[in-house]
């Protein structure tokens, strides 16, 4: 099976830079998508083969999760379980043949001090809704964690040690969940090689590909195979992670 996640920093947006298209080409089999910012629109990805399950934020136009797949998705549950969080339309899980796949947009804390208060009460509770859905079988976590764990997920970590999404506490609650039992299984297709999943508005930044690796797929008791970014074409700011689902892990 084909995984993709990705953030679609707006889904009217990536429909006119070529999603369906890119879909068609693609075929896979479960999409995660975040920052849909638009109320459930079903009948888009219908015409594809699609099933779908939306969780979009109380506020029109802001934030949002959805996960499509090919085959009927099973136990959908919307949200976390915190009002706060799901007042946001944070999060979204279905199972797949056994494996439960959850979409996930992670607060950014990068506009002031509230959000990433808000960024940081966000973490424990992923912390333990994880730990419930581990306990239950396999799992994959796909989507924009607005987090870069490493330096050299980042490409100028330097000046970025300060900056929301590179802060100690940030990195360190990351290397929680990798050490908690947790595979990112992009890590593990690049091994050393520096790749990112996200480039600033800024002039110059996608083209010289000063960028932040920050969109993840993580996951438990199955493993993911291949996963790469794919800088083009060009959907959103975010570039989509696909890979392929080899097997159930033994346990």
């Amino acid at each position: 099976m084909q995984v993709v996640t990705l953030n679609l920093n707006g889904l009217r947006s990536a429909l006119r830079k070529g999603l369906l298209a890119w879909l068609e080409t693609q075929r896979p089999d479960v999409a995660l998508f975040q920052e849909v910012r638009a109320p459930p629109m079903p009948e888009v990805f219908t015409p594809l083969g699609y099933h779908s399950a939306w969780h979009p934020a109380s506020r029109p136009g802001y934030s949002g999760v959805a996960l499509l797949s090919r085959e009927p998705l099973q136990d959908v549950v919307v949200g976390i379980g915190d009002e706060l969080i799901d007042d946001e339309g944070r999060l979204i899980s279905g199972v797949v043949h056994g494996v439960r796949y959850a979409s996930l947009y992670l607060p950014s804390g990068s506009s002031g001090e509230i959000r990433q208060a808000f960024k940081n009460r966000s973490l424990p509770i992923l912390n333990a809704w994880i730990a419930r859905q581990r306990a239950t079988g396999p799992l994959v976590l796909g989507g924009d964690f607005n987090v870069a764990h490493r330096e050299i997920d980042i490409r100028n970590w330097r000046s970025n040690v300060r900056s929301s999404g590179f802060l100690p506490h940030e990195r360190a609650w990351m290397s929680e969940l990798i050490s908690s039992g947790l595979r990112d299984s992009h890590r593990d297709a690049l091994g050393e090689q520096a790749a990112y999943t996200w480039w600033s508005s800024r002039a110059g930044a996608f083209a010289g590909d000063v960028g932040w690796r920050i969109d993840y797929l993580l996951t438990s008791g199955v493993t993911l195979e291949g996963v790469r970014a794919w800088r083009e074409p060009r959907l959103s700011d975010h570039a989509p992670l696909v890979g392929h689902l080899k097997a159930v892990q033994e346990t």
